[in-house]
């Protein structure tokens, strides 16, 4: 059975003291051109004017605005608050940072493919994004992916940003299967490894969703450009990539029940490979079958290895 005619999408807006700009986030929920929407918004402490801004355009929408408390733990269990929260209903779910703009298309498009997916399939959709400076200045997109996704992929990178991701009910209740105390690099990463762990679809859409706004408090920021490259090969020198790896592992074994054998089977040649000696550290990652996007991503992830800092 395929989704609804017309599901209705539940925006998922993580909040906190975000007054300088979620006012423009809000203004272009109202703007979709698919209107059967709603917010639930999970607000982490704030203490500036954010709240007022929600509460003003609650009054002034037709559509249902529900304010949350948030854990205040951070931004990625905020995010997963949501997912598991059983306040939050819908067909169609999406995450949303509060400092970006939507393009009005933005759910139509989403709701468009979906509509070609058999209800019970877990699937996510995710976009490239239109950088912007802090003021709003346009400054390029985010990269092109070519290569398809899945979880060989998603083991060792993340396809799409949260701030794109959509996401239908039986994704949801595959994320909802992780141990809330389970700790997670990125709440985007997760959703990605855990919906193509379990067998789901995955649809990445060269189209640009959004504005993503570039400013000292964007959690990871842009993945394009010399500064983006640098930061990964910081990441791999230094042992982020080493910690992120040791986390994510930890917590798709506490799910793994629910994932398919052939990803099982992938996970636990990754698994051996951090720990083995070279030579049979490259021969196990390689047998992994875990990719990279790109061949000069692919080439690092095989140095870093070479090095022990996968």
């Amino acid at each position: 059975m395929s989704l609804s005619m017309h599901p209705k999408v539940t925006i998922l807006l993580a909040a906190r003291n975000g007054a300088e700009f979620i006012h423009q986030q809000l203004e272009s929920y109202r703007s979709q051109t698919y209107s059967n929407w709603e917010l639930v918004v999970s607000d982490d402490g704030s203490t500036d004017g954010t709240l007022a801004f929600v509460d003003e355009f609650a009054k002034s929408v037709s559509q249902r605005v529900v304010v949350l408390r948030g854990p205040q733990q951070g931004f990625w269990q905020n995010f997963a608050s949501m997912v598991r929260s059983p306040e939050v209903s819908g067909d169609l779910f999406g995450y949303s940072d509060q400092d970006d703009v939507w393009f009005d298309h933005k759910l139509a498009d989403a709701v468009s493919w979906f509509e070609q997916i058999p209800q019970g399939e877990p699937a996510l959709f995710c976009t490239r994004t239109q950088l912007v400076t802090w003021q709003g200045k346009p400054m390029g997109f985010s990269r092109k992916f070519a290569r398809a996704p899945g979880f060989a992929n998603a083991l060792v990178q993340n396809l799409g940003g949260g701030n794109t991701m959509i996401f239908n009910q039986a994704a949801r209740l595959a994320l909802q299967k992780t141990p809330p105390e389970a700790p997670m690099v990125a709440h985007d990463w997760w959703t990605y490894q855990v919906i193509t762990g379990v067998g789901g679809r995955v649809h990445f859409d060269l189209r640009p969703s959004l504005a993503y706004r570039q400013h000292g408090e964007n959690v990871f920021g842009k993945n394009v450009g010399l500064q983006a490259r640098l930061t990964r090969a910081l990441g791999l020198a230094s042992g982020q990539m080493v910690q992120w790896n040791e986390i994510n592992v930890k917590l798709l074994n506490q799910v793994r029940d629910q994932l398919r054998p052939e990803n099982v089977a992938i996970l636990e040649l990754f698994a051996r490979a951090r720990t083995a000696w070279l030579p049979m550290r490259l021969w196990l990652l390689w047998q992994s079958g875990v990719y990279r996007q790109t061949a000069i991503e692919n080439l690092a992830l095989n140095l870093a290895a070479i090095f022990g800092r996968i």
